[in-house]
């Protein structure tokens, strides 16, 4: 434990050293920064800000845990299998955000590439792993649902799905990087119970990058992780839930993710059939992910928008009233 904690130290302080170098190159190189969608009125003011931070916590976190995990004889296939989908997933967003921002192609890569290049990366991920447990099953409130050949396609869908979820999360100052770390702090109980110092030592570490990332990233954000941190940590999560055997309590530690991507969900699909069959599309939220719904009148919508730190503050309660909840379901 005391390693763990080690490697998430110098996780923290390595990106804390770190970030403000690529800030100042991003200046220096005049690149142009974060854009924001026109419909996202309240943060026009954070155009320009500069985007692409997880570049700098993912290769840190990395490095230490491949080092850490190297001297303490801890190279598994769980956290070779972690650190592969951090690398595989933070570079296809990565390049998303590189095309955006650099090549001025505001789609970036395009829905079909990036599913392809996440399938890719799940695929690599069952057979380095999953498979190598030998069993297929998965655990549902604790029951084993033997799925056989059929794991692979739930693999597929947990990484794909959640990469994706957090990814709408990251939408607001410090949302996304504290709601995994939150998310992380509960697998990493899980693991330590579970004896699975590997999982353990992956989790620790970036819980320190993230912390490390805070510091700039807190309201009012200095720079944003763009897809490349968002995509990365999503898979991460979906990743360590399979690898711990405990898939099912990530629907509930990673709520918040899961509210995100159902309010755009269900927003997107209300607005279709009412304008199919009204003839106008209408919405269920003032505006989606969740957040921005909060942002524009909060919980009861009575007018008065809610400030980025209240958001903040709600969802991140809510990410870990969930965790605490789901820890208590598991061993007490």
């Amino acid at each position: 434990m005391q390693s763990a904690i080690l490697a998430g130290a110098v996780s923290f302080i390595g990106t804390v050293l770190l970030i403000p170098v690529f800030i100042k190159f991003y200046q220096a190189k005049r690149i142009e920064g974060q854009q924001m969608h026109e419909d996202v009125k309240q943060h026009q003011f954070k155009a320009g800000t500069p985007t692409m931070g997880g570049t700098v916590f993912l290769l840190v976190s990395i490095v230490v845990s491949f080092i850490s995990a190297l001297l303490l004889d801890q190279l598994s296939a769980g956290i070779l299998g972690i650190l592969f989908i951090l690398a595989l997933y933070g570079a296809v967003g990565f390049l998303d955000d590189f095309l955006k921002i650099f090549r001025k192609i505001n789609e970036g890569l395009n829905p079909r590439q990036k599913m392809l290049l996440q399938i890719v990366g799940g695929l690599v991920f069952y057979f380095v792993h999953a498979e190598s447990t030998g069993n297929g099953n998965l655990n549902v409130f604790g029951f084993e649902v033997h799925l056989g050949f059929a794991y692979i396609f739930f693999v597929l869908f947990w990484l794909v799905g959640f990469s994706n979820a957090v990814n709408l999360t990251d939408g607001i100052d410090g949302l996304a990087s504290i709601s995994v770390a939150i998310s992380l702090v509960a697998y990493s109980i899980i693991a330590a119970v579970q004896n699975q110092f590997d999982i353990l030592l992956v989790c620790v570490t970036m819980i320190g990058g993230l912390l490390g990332f805070f510091v700039y990233n807190r309201k009012p954000a200095k720079i944003f992780m763009g897809d490349v941190g968002s995509l990365a940590l999503g898979g991460m999560l979906a990743t360590i839930s399979i690898a711990l055997h405990q898939e099912w309590t990530l629907l509930f530690i990673g709520l918040v993710y899961v509210l995100e991507t159902t309010s755009v969900l269900l927003q997107v699909s209300y607005f279709r059939y009412t304008k199919k069959k009204l003839g106008e599309g209408r919405r269920i939220f003032r505006m989606t992910p969740f957040h921005h719904h909060l942002e524009l009148g909060g919980l009861s919508g009575n007018g008065k928008n809610w400030s980025e730190w209240r958001v903040d503050a709600f969802l991140w309660g809510l990410g870990l009233i969930m965790s605490c909840l789901v820890l208590a379901s598991l061993y007490l």
